[in-house]
């Protein structure tokens, strides 16, 4: 299958168990890149699911999935933020939290038309910029950030202040 069979729609709650399993499958994916990275606790798949349909109609939010013949093969969060609204100076920007693609359906141009359409929708809003944030062990996620136009601004350190209970 190739990407022009692809349909990126606005999420819909009867997308709710592709969208807890595709989130499920990216938690699991970033904790077998790096274990530093946190788990998914019993049932967030299922409460996430339920957020990301709940916020369809907000303003400040957009959800949309990536669908062949009728199945959800993919996902994107985008969001419009402030950080830190009362420290600097007024900067609405898009925030991408999340985006995802089964693995089968990968270098297809699929998570690209995903990131497209969020891009698209914040210029509708009038934002200049979109930020993310991508596990440093996740070399592949890295080039596709790279290869849409993304450019490093911040690196996002940890420093473990106790032994590993491994």
């Amino acid at each position: 299958m190739n990407a022009t069979q692809t349909t990126v729609r606005p999420v819909a709650p009867a997308d709710k168990a592709a969208i807890a399993q595709l989130w499920q499958a990216l938690t699991d994916y970033h904790v077998a890149l790096d274990p530093r990275l946190p788990a998914a606790t019993p049932g967030a798949a299922e409460r996430y699911a339920d957020r990301l349909v709940e916020r369809r109609d907000d303003p400040m939010t957009c959800v949309y999935v990536a669908e062949i013949d009728g199945q959800v093969i993919g996902y994107i969060l985008g969001a419009i933020i402030d950080l830190y609204a009362d420290l600097f100076e007024h900067s609405n920007v898009g925030f991408i939290a999340d985006v995802f693609v089964e693995p089968a359906f990968r270098r297809q141009g699929i998570a690209r038309q995903l990131v497209d359409r969020v891009n698209a929708w914040l210029v509708e809003q009038g934002i200049r910029h979109t930020e993310w944030q991508v596990a440093a062990a996740n070399t592949g996620g890295i080039r596709f950030w790279e290869a849409v136009g993304g450019l490093a601004t911040m690196v996002r350190m940890q420093m473990p202040l106790a032994p590993s209970e491994e």
